[in-house]
Formats: C-alpha cells, sequence, structure tokens
C-alpha cells in the first residue's frame, strides 16, 4: 500500500484510509497525520499523529533521531561482517526518477545493520535508521553488494518468492509519548509471505 498520495497512485493509499476512518488529522491534506513513510511494499510499523500537538512533538522527535526504527530484512549474500554501518548521502539518480543512489552532494544518510540469521546464500539483518532517506535501506544494501532480496529497483526479482515487492519489514518503533512523556515501543512480528520467503532462502 502507498504510504500517501502522489504522481500515480491517488487513491487507495493509507492517508485515504486514515482519513476515511478519523475524519480530521493534522498537517496537509495529502500527508495528513504522517510522521514518517514507509516504501510501497515495505510491511510494518508506522506512528500517526491525531493532533497538531502530537504531530509538531512527533516531527521534532522525528528530525532529532529520536525516534527509533528497527526494520528486518531478507538480502543476496552473507556480509563479511555480523554487525558494521553503511554510510553515504543519498539523492536521486538524474537517469532514473524513481531511483535513488549514492552521490556526493546527497542528503547524509546512516545505517546500522546486525546480522540475524545467515541462509544459503543469503542473510536476515537487522537495520537501525540514523536517518530517514527515500528508500534508505535499499540504496545502501546495493551498493553495500547485497541487495534486498525481491527488490524490484535496486536487485532483482526471485521467482520462487511471493513478496509483492522487497523483503523488508518495520518490526520495531520506539519513541517518547508527546504528551505523558512514558517511554513506548511497539513491535510487529513479520507477515506470512516473509516468513515464507525466509524458509525458501534457508535452502
Amino acid at each position: 500500500m502507498v504510504t500517501h498520495p502522489a504522481h500515480g497512485a491517488r487513491s487507495g493509499t493509507l492517508v485515504n484510509a486514515l482519513l476515511a476512518h478519523v475524519e480530521s488529522l493534522p498537517g496537509e491534506r495529502l500527508r495528513a497525520g504522517l510522521v514518517h513513510r514507509l516504501d510501497r511494499d515495505t510491511s510494518g510499523l508506522l506512528v500517526i499523529a491525531k493532533t497538531d500537538a502530537a504531530l509538531g512533538a512527533l516531527g521534532k522527535a522525528m528530525m532529532g533521531h529520536s525516534i527509533q526504527r528497527e526494520y528486518l530484512g531478507l538480502v543476496a549474500g552473507i556480509p563479511d561482517h555480523d554487525e558494521g554501518t553503511i554510510e553515504g548521502g543519498i539523492g536521486r539518480d538524474p537517469h532514473n526518477r524513481l531511483r535513488y543512489m549514492i552521490r556526493a552532494d546527497g542528503r547524509p544518510a546512516v545505517t546500522h545493520y546486525r546480522t540475524r540469521e545467515r541462509l544459503a546464500a543469503a542473510s536476515e539483518l537487522e537495520f537501525r535508521l540514523e536517518t530517514g532517506r527515500t528508500h534508505q535501506i535499499r540504496v545502501h544494501l546495493a551498493s553495500f553488494g547485497h541487495p534486498v532480496i525481491n527488490d524490484p529497483i535496486y536487485g532483482r526479482r526471485d521467482p520462487r518468492i511471493a513478496l509483492p515487492g522487497q523483503a523488508l519489514h518495520a518490526w520495531r518503533l520506539r519513541f517518547r509519548h508527546p504528551t505523558t512523556r512514558a517511554d513506548m515501543a511497539f513491535e510487529a512480528p513479520p507477515p506470512e509471505a516473509y516468513l515464507h520467503a525466509k524458509d525458501i532462502l534457508r535452502g
């Protein structure tokens, strides 16, 4: 599901569904309530603000990198090191508007990874983002030589895997409640199609 209306996707988005459920959400109508986004076909957790105060506070928390977002992903190959950090500024590919790439003039981006499980010629990695650039994990992992499995833009599709797109799942969110200041943590297990893909990649 596309997160919000944009070129080529005016309806059937998450924001359309949110506005059908809650008529008034803060912020610009096309991105009503959104604190952050997920790439199309990336599953998992999002936080949505229901008031102007919440949107403002959570937006500042996102800018200040105090909202912790962790992802799970299935990638091609096995990294040489079980954990590490990938850094590289990300900007739009001048030859293809659907793609992003590491560029000297790109916006700074930092992705931390840790190997969760070694599979047969593939791996499951955990990712923690310091920044939230468009396609960040996908661009960084492709440049690292380990593209996300089934990524239609930065890798290649595996005909054995039924996922609609990349094998990437936003599984954990941690942040401080904008009003009570209580620490909050949420987890969502990967969907069945992701788990089935993982079984296939175990060989």
